[in-house]
């Protein structure tokens, strides 16, 4: 198992990343406890498969469990399920010392967390992120909210959990779409800031994918020393956290026109995000144009999906697109906020992107859909 600190003085929290995690989670999450009993709400996908090794991993230590599942999907993280979630961990009476486990991807911790932030002003949760997604990205660092009609993430609280347990064993459960869209988001943390790691990625890419434990552990936990490392550094994104954005300016308006369905998952946007900000930065001479092209060889060479042209059914045209990220939480005195490169490894926070290179790059990726 290896162990990654998220500092932050009094709410420092360990990320801990290894297989049999949730077999394990009784005697991890136990230390934590004012009195034995949890609360786990996760997702019905994931509750038939990882619940019941859960249950018994609590239990073993003498941990009551009430567990409350909600539908899987991203539809699930809005209003409605918020509500139901929070008033369910009422009626089970959880205290402010209690915690409260999310057990499931980036929907489950972000809306589990966002309700354990408003539950009595604060209860403690624990994250058990069950994908890739999850694992690397939204399960560390404190970010929580739901979806509204006007845009992704833009309710919620910095709350940070107590506790990470990211089981990579539960990896080989995912479905390949679900593993390659977190790849995304691995794929990120090489391009933002770590050229030897996006070098790693190009070499051992295949092998993370085709299941090797190995590789996974490294992806996994290079991955949460970087954003863990940016967190300590700007909890609440006043500067350098922005980094994380890189490509989510993108995505999050593609999301938002997908109408957050499966035409394209999470991750899937993140990647496409990311290589539309690569052609964004050659545009306009940050970078070389061999950066962009490496970029998208190497995600072609995963499988996975690159430019618009592999989003299936309509979008809307540039116009459109750039309105829709004018919602976005990037936005600062009515300005577009783009994170873009000078290199592989390289990136930075850019508040003065001409608006007609975004259009014209838009423009370009739109015209090569069928």
């Amino acid at each position: 198992m290896n162990r990654v600190a998220v500092e932050l003085g009094d709410r420092s929290y360990e990320v801990r990343i290894g297989a049999g995690l949730i077999a394990r989670a009784g005697a991890e999450i136990a230390p934590l406890l004012r009195r034995k009993r949890v609360a786990v709400v996760t997702d019905e996908t994931v509750a038939a498969a990882h619940l019941p090794a859960l249950t018994a991993a609590l239990e073993a230590e003498g941990i009551a469990v009430s567990a409350l599942a909600l539908p899987a999907g991203e539809g699930t993280k809005g209003w409605a399920n918020l509500a139901r979630c929070t008033e369910w961990l009422l009626d089970q009476k959880v205290e402010r010392r209690d915690i409260v486990v999310a057990l499931g991807g980036g929907v489950i911790g972000d809306l589990v967390g966002f309700s354990a932030a408003i539950l009595r002003r604060g209860v403690r949760f624990v994250q058990l992120p069950t994908t890739l997604l999850a694992q690397v990205d939204s399960s560390v660092g404190g970010k929580t909210g739901i979806n509204t009609a006007q845009g992704k993430n833009l309710v919620g609280a910095f709350h940070q959990p107590s506790l990470v347990l990211a089981d990579i064993g539960v990896l080989q459960t995912l479905p390949d779409r679900d593993l390659l869209s977190g790849y995304g988001e691995v794929v990120k943390y090489g391009l933002l800031g770590d050229a030897d790691f996006f070098d790693w990625l190009e070499r051992h890419g295949p092998a993370l994918r085709a299941g090797d434990a190995d590789a996974r552990l490294h992806a996994v936990t290079r991955s949460v020393e970087m954003k863990a490392g940016i967190v300590s550094r700007d909890e609440t994104e006043e500067g350098e956290r922005a980094l994380l954005n890189f490509g989510h300016t993108f995505c999050h308006a593609l999301e938002k026109a997908t109408g957050y369905s499966d035409r394209l998952l999470h991750g899937e946007g993140v990647a496409i995000g990311c290589a539309l900000a690569f052609e964004l930065s050659a545009r306009i001479g940050l970078c070389s144009q061999e950066d962009p092209s490496r970029l998208r060889a190497h995600l072609r060479a995963m499988g996975m999906k690159v430019d618009l042209r592999d989003i299936p059914g309509d979008l809307p045209d540039a116009e459109a697109l750039i309105a829709l990220m004018g919602q976005d939480k990037k936005v600062i005195d009515g300005r577009l906020r783009f994170i873009l490169a000078r290199g592989i490894g390289d990136a930075f926070v850019a508040e003065d992107v001409p608006g007609d290179a975004v259009r014209k790059v838009l423009d370009e990726a739109l015209r090569q859909r069928p």
